[in-house]
């Protein structure tokens, strides 16, 4: 017998070998900082991320994985966790909490998440239901462009519209950059019956099941009643939210005061041309691959690991996470 067969004869297979024999998961793969020093700079101050506490922090939320949901099938990446912490300002609880969210989110809604990858979505992209505007605002911000108009109920289910939402925000978060200077949600509800535009309210008004800053929501050409019923529910909104909702009407002069007209296409009075769809279609249909790599593999199914994960006690979800903070957390979690 030769010395190649007898070692795999008497070598043990995969299967024989105890959980604690098993070769280690490969590791994370590393982070590059993709950010200016300008962006560098700008999360220091908006987002408390310290580029000498970077992985450190990345590190605790790791460690929090494992130890509170070790079931959890998730990307552990450096670059993926990160999201969720700048999403968060780095405070490690409230970013492990959008994590389960966001992964609750995805196994909770299989109409909307099974089979997202942009060539399943054609039809949609195609109506010009949204788009990506190609200039960002002066802040940096890319500008997100609904127009509900444009769906034809008859033609396909809402659900389809979320997907092409969810597709889009995947495709932006990747960039470091949207993770620090966050969206723009630019909404043109023109011809949109009350009951039709009801239907993406809920939706962009909550964003507790994804990894990405909503700076500001414009709404134009929304009908009249649209401004009682946001008198109405104000008082019940968060300051910060309620703030960052600007109701225009047909008043494009209000808009512009928020959104230059230099960056805007000719549909709302800018001059930039016209409103063209085909660019960011085509960079989301040459991300097919990485939706199908993501979205389109077997999962395993939604169970209890997926529950609350609440803050400490005495630990306010609004509070920074400073620096003594971190500290003791990442501390805390590499002890155990």
């Amino acid at each position: 017998m030769s010395e190649e067969s007898d070692s795999l004869r008497t070598s043990p297979s995969a299967a024989s070998l105890s959980e604690s024999e098993l070769p280690p998961p490969p590791a994370p793969t590393g982070y590059v900082c993709s950010l200016t020093e300008d962006l560098v700079a700008k999360a220091r101050e908006e987002l408390q991320e310290k580029p000498e506490w970077r992985l450190r922090d990345v590190q605790a939320l790791r460690d929090m994985v494992h130890k509170e949901y070790p079931n959890l099938s998730t990307s552990l990446e450096d670059a993926f966790l990160l999201r969720f912490l700048r999403a968060r300002k780095f405070d490690y609880d409230r970013a492990l909490q959008l994590l389960i969210n966001y992964h609750s989110c995805r196994r909770s809604w299989p109409e909307v998440f099974n089979n997202l990858r942009p060539s399943a979505l054609k039809e949609v992209l195609a109506s010009g239901f949204l788009t990506v505007l190609p200039h960002t605002d002066p802040r940096g911000c890319h500008i997100l462009c609904l127009r509900p108009d444009r769906w034809i109920p008859s033609n396909y289910p809402i659900t389809e519209n979320i997907r092409a939402i969810y597709l889009t925000l995947e495709k932006l978060i990747q960039s470091e950059e949207t993770q620090v200077n966050g969206i723009v949600i630019l909404a043109d509800y023109k011809g949109v019956s009350l009951s039709k535009a009801s239907h993406f309210g809920p939706f962009i008004a909550k964003k507790d099941g994804f990894p990405i800053r909503i700076k500001a929501v414009h709404v134009v050409n929304e009908p009249r009643i649209f401004k009682g019923i946001f008198a109405i529910i104000k008082p019940f909104l968060k300051e910060k939210i309620a703030n960052r909702f600007f109701l225009h009407g047909s008043d494009l002069n209000s808009l512009h005061s928020n959104l230059p007209r230099n960056i805007l296409p000719r549909e709302y009075g800018g001059t930039a041309g016209e409103l063209d769809i085909t660019a960011w279609n085509a960079a989301l249909l040459a991300s097919e691959e990485d939706f199908v790599r993501e979205f389109c593999q077997p999962g395993p199914p939604c169970d209890s690991i997926l529950g609350q994960a609440l803050p400490p006690e005495g630990l306010s979800s609004e509070a920074p996470c400073d620096d003594s903070m971190r500290a003791v957390k990442s501390q805390l979690y590499s002890c155990y």
